[in-house]
């Protein structure tokens, strides 16, 4: 993980944010939160990584965490994987994708939720979330391939 006052003012407000909260295996939510920061590859992927599900599943506003000081690089990639429950699924995930750090850690989070591992005992709801999730992952990995041609031909 990237150790910077930035990702440990994340890293505290997470565990704030996240305390008492289980996961669907009754581990500690924060663990979640944590792995994917472990993959970022930089400070702000790593910030929004540890914050990611802050204003999704606790009383904290993205209002609050700019209000803590966190840069608008990190601010404007919670905003984007903020999901809200009117928009459907696919389309918030769409909308996510020019955003290179809410895409880069969409990608761990959509990795690490695929992981039945995590579940001790899968559902059908669950088989049929990962599915979704499967969707997802497409309509991002396609963007990161157009970003990467795009990329390649700026250099020739």
């Amino acid at each position: 993980m990237i150790y910077t006052d930035l990702t440990k003012k994340a890293i505290k407000l997470s565990f704030k944010a996240h305390e008492g909260q289980l996961d669907k295996s009754g581990l500690p939510y924060v663990t979640h939160p944590l792995h994917l920061a472990e993959q970022m590859p930089d400070e702000i992927t790593t910030a929004a990584a540890l914050l990611h599900d802050v204003v999704e599943d606790t009383d904290y506003t993205l209002e609050d965490i700019k209000a803590m000081g966190f840069p608008p690089a990190v601010t404007d990639a919670l905003a984007l994987l903020t999901h809200d429950e009117s928009v459907p699924y696919l389309e918030y995930v769409a909308a996510l994708k020019d955003n290179p750090v809410a895409r880069c850690v969409k990608l761990a989070d959509l990795e690490h939720n695929c992981d039945l591992g995590r579940i001790d005992h899968p559902t059908a709801r669950d088989l049929a979330r990962i599915e979704r999730y499967h969707q997802a992952r497409a309509i991002l990995e396609e963007t990161e391939a157009v970003s990467s041609l795009r990329s390649q031909e700026k250099k020739v």
